[in-house]
């Protein structure tokens, strides 16, 4: 992939069902780089279980990063709440690491104190 990436999305799902087989990852123009991303998670996932990384703190909205919701796939602009998460955030979820929004920093917080006491 190129650096910065094209606009990506997931197209009809989340990054569980990009996970799990049953959803893409699409760039505007079309392309498909479910593989891409997937592949970008499993390293991420790769350097926490390194460094016994147990909370992550990621961007919001990202096919990728999204903890919270992402865009449905559209390139519209409509968000996919509730279900929408990025395809690194799930991973990371599933393995047991939690994952928090950049908006979520006071909760991120608790959540470091209550695993260090």
């Amino acid at each position: 992939m190129s650096i910065p990436r094209k606009p990506a999305e997931i197209f009809e799902g989340s990054g569980s069902s990009v996970l799990d087989g049953e959803a893409d990852v699409v760039e505007k123009g079309g392309s498909i780089v479910t593989d891409d991303f997937i592949s970008g998670a499993s390293v991420v996932l790769e350097l926490c279980k390194k460094f016994n990384i147990e909370i992550a703190i990621l961007a919001e909205s990202s096919p990728s990063c999204g903890s919270s919701f992402i865009y449905d796939g559209s390139f519209s602009g409509n968000r996919n709440p509730g279900t929408g998460m990025g395809v690194t955030a799930a991973l990371l979820r599933r393995h047991g690491i939690k994952v928090f929004s950049q908006h979520e920093i006071a909760d991120a917080n608790k959540a470091i104190h209550a695993t260090s006491a």
